[in-house]
């Protein structure tokens, strides 16, 4: 089993990586491969910084994985972005807004560990109820948040994919889930 801990300064390159792969790994065959491979995870770490979300002042908390000392996986929790912005947050309910693996650790609990955590962190700041955005052709992530009790509530949002050369954005759709908390 991994060992869960709070989200460091220090943190933001090792997570960037695990955020790229993961999004390599996970939308292959949904986003187009020149956008997969733009992605530039010396840029992601920056942006975490620049965002503060190692900051316990943040309204969002980061939760890592880590197996062997080597992060595996983290996860992104808190107040729930209405319209998905992180500058109108609706304190009724709580979020997920991030979770992504290390392809080398799926299958072996550290998903499971770490929506645990997420999980008991919402508890903890006193939701009963939370939502996640997930991307429609994200099976994979649609069947886990099942399995994990959310289930789809029918509202339906456009995530933009920038293209280059100027073409017009790829629009994909996203599915948000619900579910309960036990307090």
């Amino acid at each position: 089993m991994p060992t869960i801990r709070r989200e460091q300064p220090a943190d933001a390159e090792a997570i960037a990586r695990v955020h790229v792969n993961g999004w390599r790994a996970g939308y292959a065959g949904i986003m187009p491969d020149e956008v997969l491979a733009r992605l530039n995870p010396v840029a992601w770490a920056q942006r975490r910084r620049d965002l503060g979300t190692a900051d316990p002042e943040h309204p969002f908390t980061t939760l890592l994985a880590e197996t062997d000392g080597v992060l595996a996986g983290f996860t992104t929790f808190g107040p729930y972005r209405n319209d998905q912005d992180r500058g109108d947050l609706d304190p009724a309910y709580g979020e997920v807004v991030a979770m992504y693996v290390a392809p080398e650790h799926w299958g072996d609990g550290t998903a499971t560990a770490l929506f645990a955590a997420a999980r008991t962190g919402l508890v903890e700041r006193g939701w009963t109820e939370y939502r996640l955005w997930v991307l429609a052709d994200n099976h994979r992530a649609r069947r886990f948040y099942q399995r994990a009790g959310l289930s789809p509530d029918g509202e339906r949002s456009t995530y933009q994919v920038p293209l280059s050369g100027g073409r017009t954005p790829l629009d994909l759709v996203e599915l948000r889930y619900t579910g309960r908390l036990a307090g």
